[in-house]
């Protein structure tokens, strides 16, 4: 199952920049991406719906990678795609899951969610792995354990 997952990665042939999207929080503040891309760490994105069943099941998980990493050489960023109409709710995900990492609200406007850069968006979860100087190097739609994670960067940085 683990090589099955690790080969479901897309990984992206040119290395292109993180966009430098304009989102709010869940609290209405606006932050610039770059603000948690390419500032020397790696980058896990992950795109989640509030009522998406994978993203509640898995999204736990994704707390203990950032919590294990963010001193350290990763850091998660979540982005939900529920938009402003939903946002009590988002907030209701992040506290009932007792989420560390920022969380930032994105339109679901399909033509905002794709300059993501890891090509056509087909649900959620879907994860972007950005490189410590910003390039998106992966991405993969569906649950992802965190271990194949680590070993996606492990390798990444081996080349």
């Amino acid at each position: 199952l683990f090589l099955v997952l690790l080969t479901l990665w897309i990984s992206l042939p040119a290395a292109a920049n993180a966009p430098d999207l304009l989102l709010k929080d869940l609290e209405g503040k606006q932050h610039k991406l770059s603000e948690y891309i390419g500032n020397g760490q790696w980058t896990v994105v992950v795109l989640w719906a509030e009522d998406c069943e994978i993203c509640n099941a898995e999204i736990e998980a994704l707390d203990f990678f950032h919590d294990e990493h963010k001193n350290k050489n990763a850091r998660v960023l979540g982005v939900t795609i529920d938009g402003a109409d939903k946002v009590a709710l988002s907030r209701d995900f992040v506290k009932r899951h007792g989420l560390s990492f920022p969380n930032l609200l994105i339109e679901p406007d399909m033509a905002q969610i794709i300059k993501f850069g890891g090509g056509d968006f087909i649900g959620t979860p879907t994860f972007y792995i950005y490189t410590p100087e910003g390039q998106i190097v992966a991405s993969q739609a569906g649950a992802v354990p965190n271990d194949v994670i680590e070993k996606f960067i492990a390798d990444y940085e081996k080349k």
